[in-house]
């Protein structure tokens, strides 16, 4: 899937989040196994993040459902210089978080 820009300020407008987002967060849920695929990609790789169950937090459905025209897409993946995947492949994701991983 290709990788979106969405504006932070913007972005915390909408959604009640800090003005600067400093770390990754992603919107998940329990059953997707998109989610569960990208979870093992962040641990192989040893990068933090913020995982938010949208099950759990009605109001971080109503911020998937903004980032994706309508749709509660997951997981949807927020990074700090306000970029966006959703429901990515390995290797977008991996590819993304390069920049993440210290050597």
């Amino acid at each position: 899937m290709a990788e979106i820009t969405y504006p932070m300020n913007e972005a915390s407008e909408t959604t009640s989040a800090p003005k600067r987002q400093t770390g990754i967060i992603m919107y998940s849920t329990t059953w997707c196994g998109d989610c569960r695929r990208s979870k093992k990609v962040f641990a192989a790789l040893d990068v933090p993040y913020t995982e938010i169950d949208i099950e759990q937090h009605p109001e971080a459905a109503e911020i998937v459902r903004r980032l994706n025209n309508g749709m509660q897409r997951v997981p949807t993946i927020l990074f700090p210089d306000g970029s966006i995947l959703v429901e990515p492949s390995n290797a977008a994701l991996e590819a993304k978080l390069a920049s993440f991983v210290v050597r």
